[in-house]
């Protein structure tokens, strides 16, 4: 096996297998991207004269070819290839012969994995969007269906004031719409071309043009200076995952409500038995498990954040290796928020209200307590704190 830094010496086993980690298993998602970031890098080259058309349109062509059989799991990244860009230009050049070794000229892996990882991450980050924007339909849906059930609602775990199912459900969608816009305010530091930066000081020598990989890709802009690239590793990456985190943040008070109202005690709601798992001693037990697994997940996303925000946090400036280490917590925590948006989704869809116990607990004695407050300042003309004085006496 040649890697794109062979030199000749074999590398230590061990070292190989703590070095590579677990990216030849994580970049998997990647060769997509990095296929894409280098048709682009290989279309500017010969735009520049730095590749011929036959080697360009070889390149092209095996490029393609080599990301559909992946698509269609003819190939993985093995260990002893380390990464995506060790991988596909092996397989590159075994396929289109020299033209394949002409591609990394003005690159570096450096700029390479991010472009490829920017370029996942906006796919990422947009279809989080539509997946918080999915739950939220949801909660319309039961607004339309119940909506105009009573409710009451509640402050310190107290009744407090009336409510509905309609105010409640549409609360959460209202966030969760938030959440989603988050997600496209997290695309700022995404939206950023990192090619040409090449291990972060550019390209001495050549003539590179970055915004025609800007273009090609459809960046917002090309990141400069140079020297900026590697020092904004971690940021953008950070950013999504505290927008995960909220979203995440969400969903958890939505299942705890869910959780509450679905107890013996509040019997607000009925889950769907689908959606519910069984215990394996009580026969009467049907289990709300994939709600608390939801409520449970943000901790581990907020964890993902962290991990991602302590990487970087007190390196030198210029790449190190250390960064490697983002790439897990960062899918982890992704791929768990949009996980955890299908299954809030599906369990909204199928839960229904019990409007006779609706009915039971919104007329529970004060609960108007506020409003009858209120009545007394408009219908005669005392003060607001009179009032409240007025039927507290009342209350008690």
């Amino acid at each position: 096996m040649t890697r794109l830094w062979d030199k000749g010496v074999e590398l230590d086993e061990t070292v190989l297998r703590y070095t590579a980690g677990e990216d030849h298993r994580l970049d998997g998602r990647l060769v997509a991207h990095d296929v894409r970031a280098s048709i682009a890098h290989a279309g500017m080259l010969r735009a520049a004269g730095y590749l011929s058309s036959p080697d360009h349109a070889g390149i092209v062509r095996g490029l393609e070819a080599l990301a559909k059989e992946h698509a269609a799991g003819e190939w993985t990244i093995s260990l002893e290839e380390e990464d995506v860009h060790t991988a596909l230009e092996q397989r590159l050049v075994a396929r289109v012969g020299e033209a394949g070794k002409r591609v990394h000229l003005g690159r570096s892996r450096n700029d390479q994995v991010l472009a490829a990882l920017r370029l996942y991450l906006k796919d990422a980050a947009g279809g989080l969007r539509q997946a918080a924007g999915a739950v939220a339909d949801e909660l319309d849906n039961l607004d339309a269906r119940e909506g105009g059930l009573p409710l009451p609602g509640y402050t310190h775990m107290q009744q407090a004031m009336p409510s509905s199912v309609g105010l409640w459900a549409r609360g959460f969608a209202g966030e969760l719409r938030d959440d989603a816009a988050g997600m496209g305010a997290a695309m700022r530091r995404l939206d950023r071309n990192p090619l040409g930066s090449a291990a972060g000081f550019g390209t001495p020598g050549l003539d590179i043009d970055r915004e025609r990989t800007r273009a090609s890709l459809g960046f917002a802009e090309v990141q400069e200076p140079v020297t900026s690239v590697q020092l904004s590793r971690g940021k953008a990456e950070a950013g999504l995952l505290f927008e995960c985190a909220l979203l995440m943040q969400d969903l958890g008070r939505l299942a705890s409500d869910l959780l509450l109202f679905c107890t013996r005690e509040f019997s607000l709601i009925s889950l769907a038995d689908e959606v519910t798992t069984g215990s394996s001693i009580m026969p009467q037990k049907r289990n709300p498990d994939a709600l608390e697994l939801v409520r449970a997940a943000g901790a581990t996303v907020r964890a993902c954040l962290a991990e991602v925000l302590g990487i970087p946090a007190a390196l030198p400036s210029g790449y190190q290796r250390d960064l490697q280490r983002i790439k897990a917590p960062l899918f982890r925590g992704i791929d768990l928020t949009g996980e955890s948006c299908a299954v809030a989704s599906r369990i909204v869809r199928a839960l229904r209200f019990a409007p006779e116990r609706c009915e039971e607990l919104a007329s529970a004695p004060g609960l108007r307590a506020a409003e009858r407050a209120n009545r007394l300042v408009v219908e005669q003309g005392v003060s607001f704190r009179e009032a409240y004085r007025m039927v507290a006496e009342q209350e008690e």
